[in-house]
């Protein structure tokens, strides 16, 4: 999540009132979870293992529960809720804007684009040419739809993300900054929800396909030219490469890799990575060829046989 204006390091110091220490000429251009950090952006680390992780990543300021070593180049500043910190600043730069009709402010809508009746629109949304959205979509603030898309009846693009932190025994949320992107040529499904990324943003990118009934986690990343079948969920942060084929009930884990061209067989579970150019099976996912040896070898048992 970018600021509309560079914040001096000092200035988020005193007004969250925390101790500054490194470099106190920084700016923070933006703030994200450690997952999607690059260059200028605040991220925070309250869990000791995590410190080297956090420290030597691109966040250039770091919001920390220890008074620890400073890399060079960066600012870290410490308190004793890094969380409460981070949260707050994301909900004072990406307040909540309420919906109080059927449109929401700073709207932008390209020529030839139909929406039909019954449609909701939130905040500071952009939307191509040549789109069509049916009745009982719903879209979130900060979305972003290119051209020649369509949203079929009643899908959600933009929700909150599902991202809680527990402490002392309780789910707090996390305040969701970021945003949904569909490149150009993209068709949501009916009933379809597109969670809007915690600090970074959930893409589509061009040329996708998606079945009705499914749902794409926080800050989910799906390559060009894809199909997904039907009752497909998609966990926060994985990334899925471009030209894949993923059919009906499948399930894939969070944080995952998954290559270009990957066929996903039904009712498949993916519990890790997946390379390229390959075809899946099973629960866990794995080479369809080797999993249907594995059935082929366990009905051969069963009946007594011998390999």
């Amino acid at each position: 999540m970018n600021f509309p204006q560079p914040i001096a390091v000092t200035e988020i110091a005193h007004k969250y009132n925390t101790t500054l220490k490194g470099d106190s000429s920084l700016f923070a251009s933006g703030i994200n979870e450690i997952h999607k950090v690059k260059v200028g952006d605040i991220t925070f680390v309250d869990v000791e293992k995590y410190y080297t992780k956090s420290l030597t990543s691109a966040a250039t300021i770091i919001i920390i529960n220890k008074d620890v070593p400073c890399p060079d180049g960066k600012a870290l500043l410490i308190t004793e809720d890094p969380f409460a910190v981070y949260n707050q600043i994301v909900w004072e730069n990406r307040p909540m804007k309420y919906l109080t009709s059927d449109r929401g402010e700073n709207v932008i809508v390209g020529e030839r684009t139909q929406i039909d009746h019954g449609v909701h629109i939130g905040h500071d949304v952009s939307i191509g040419k040549d789109c069509y959205v049916q009745s009982g979509a719903f879209i979130g603030d900060q979305t972003i739809i290119g051209d020649n898309v369509i949203i079929q009846a009643g899908a959600l693009i933009g929700t909150d993300a599902f991202y809680y932190k527990k402490i002392n025994g309780q789910y707090h949320k996390w305040r969701s900054g970021g945003k949904v992107i569909l490149e150009n040529d993209v068709e949501i499904g009916a009933g379809c929800t597109i969670n809007r990324g915690v600090s970074g943003e959930t893409i589509i990118g061009a040329g996708s396909k998606l079945d009705c009934q499914i749902h794409v986690g926080h800050g989910v990343v799906i390559g060009k030219n894809c199909l997904i079948a039907a009752q497909t969920g998609i966990a926060g942060k994985t990334i899925i490469g471009s030209n894949c084929t993923i059919y009906g009930q499948v399930g894939i884990a969070q944080n995952l890799k998954i290559g270009d061209n990957v066929v996903l067989l039904a009712k498949s579970g993916a519990s890790k990575d997946l390379e390229s150019n390959k075809t899946y099976y099973g629960t866990p996912a794995g080479e369809a060829r080797e999993k249907f040896k594995e059935i082929a070898a366990i009905r051969m048992l069963l009946d007594g046989n011998s390999f």
